[in-house]
């Protein structure tokens, strides 16, 4: 029987667009990219250069500072491109697969059966290593250490994020692998967050692992809510995290002995005709999961790798996120509104009772990327705490990132979270300030004065 915690802070936000539980596979992409922007932190170093013929699982970089911890590819083919950017810095590598479908070989055995070196160094060769996070600082979790715990998390809060039930149900052996594996790799204990209330939820079945069921509003779904309510973490403290659908491709590793990073996408959001699932290749080229799948109704749109909360805005040109399980197309906020706050507002969205939107409280929203005004300084509203669940002052955090306070911000607890955990209060607050940027920046100053 698993433990249950509600969530009361918080909010979720209702848009238009969640996709159907129906899923459709993609063939083959013309292109996959990988991007080492993905991964803060890293600083990459080139294995396969242009024209190099690869396979999946192939090195294409590793990383400076942590040489064992190697990013490869997706498919079989070659390396294309590498793009970059400013000062020569790599934005991606580009793929061009051949259809061969060939594999490079890693170990193949229930992972009961081995021990933790010979767990970790397949993680690690096999390329799924960088799937792994730690906190503190949320960046690619460091190899030499043993973590005090791992948490892993089976649903997203977010608006119109891909549902982990349905993601899983084909492939829980794989999910089920993926624990038995990390379980080798912590001295403590694997915890799993998962969505109270759905007597059906596949993941109520993992075994080895303690269960946690949380309830309430976004960000309930976040890994670092989880680990503040369930265990938090304290100075000195390390924990990794992952989601559920990374752990799937880590289990068929183990299953298969081959680096399989198949991924469901969830394609949603209200510029598109018919929001659903897509199974294919982790770093396709978004377009290729786009095509002819958008309304054509004049609108500017907004292609979003991941939420409309956290994600980054990208082209159709460019490549999914390494992490994102979801694709989200809204409307591009580009005309100003006049006289917007003197309008009743029946189709806007507000957490307070500035529009009579309040009165239809299941409306779904069809919203826009619209700031409705510019940068200014902070106010002390209070409103960041209506939404911040974790017992931390989040604007005291925030000043003391922005003033680059080491101390007040260890006070304050930095070590705990994640930008992430901020998007909501990037939403609400009305200084219209990018709180997620200041939070990795913040991370970055800690990073380089603790060494």
């Amino acid at each position: 029987m698993s433990n249950i915690i509600k969530i009361k802070r918080g909010l979720d936000i209702k848009l238009a667009g969640a996709p159907e539980k129906e899923s459709e596979d993609l063939p083959l992409a013309s292109s996959y990219g990988i991007k080492p922007t993905d991964f803060p932190g890293i600083t990459p170093k080139v294995v396969s250069k242009v024209d190099t013929k690869v396979k999946a699982g192939t090195p294409l970089f590793y990383d400076k500072y942590n040489p064992e911890v190697v990013f490869t590819s997706p498919v079989s083919g070659k390396v294309s491109a590498i793009h970059r950017g400013e000062r020569r810095r790599i934005l991606e590598f580009v793929i061009e697969p051949d259809g061969n479908n060939e594999f490079e070989t890693f170990v193949k055995d229930k992972p009961e059966n081995l021990d933790r070196e010979t767990i970790k160094e397949n993680i690690l060769k096999s390329g799924c290593w960088p799937f792994i996070r730690q906190r503190p600082f949320n960046i690619t979790a460091k190899p030499e250490v043993v973590p005090r715990d791992i948490f892993i998390t089976t649903f997203d809060s977010a608006p119109l994020t891909a549902d982990f039930n349905f993601i899983v149900k084909d492939d829980f052996s794989a999910f089920q692998t993926g624990v038995n594996a990390l379980l080798k790799l912590t001295d403590g204990d694997v915890y799993l967050g998962i969505k109270a209330g759905d007597s059906s939820n596949p993941f109520i079945n993992t075994a080895n692992v303690k269960k946690y069921e949380f309830s309430g509003p976004h960000p309930a779904g976040n890994a670092g809510i989880q680990i503040n309510k369930i265990k938090p973490v304290n100075k000195g403290d390390v924990v990794w995290t992952l989601n559920a659908a990374d752990v799937i491709i880590i289990g068929r590793l183990f299953e298969t002995g081959t680096f399989n990073p198949l991924r469901v996408i969830a394609l949603s959001g209200s510029e598109v005709k018919h929001p659903k699932y897509f199974r294919t290749l982790l770093g396709t080229k978004v377009s290729e999961v786009l095509k002819d799948r958008l309304k054509d109704n004049g609108k500017k749109k907004r292609i979003i790798s991941g939420n409309v909360l956290s994600g980054v805005k990208i082209s159709e040109k460019e490549y999914i996120g390494f992490y994102d399980t979801t694709v989200t197309v809204i409307p591009e906020g580009d005309k100003p509104e006049f006289f917007g706050w003197a309008k009743p507002g029946f189709g806007k969205f507000s957490i307070s009772r500035t529009f009579f939107s309040w009165l239809n409280p299941d409306k779904e929203f069809v919203l826009d990327t619209n700031i409705h005004g510019g940068e200014r300084p902070f106010i002390v509203t209070g409103e960041m705490e209506k939404v911040f669940p974790m017992d931390i002052y989040p604007m005291q955090l925030l000043k003391a990132i922005i003033i680059k306070d080491l101390d007040l911000m260890e006070e304050l607890g930095i070590y705990e979270v994640a930008e992430e955990d901020f998007a909501l209060c990037e939403v609400i607050n009305t200084s219209k300030i990018e709180i997620q940027r200041i939070v990795r920046e913040g991370f970055e100053f800690a990073i380089k004065e603790l060494g």
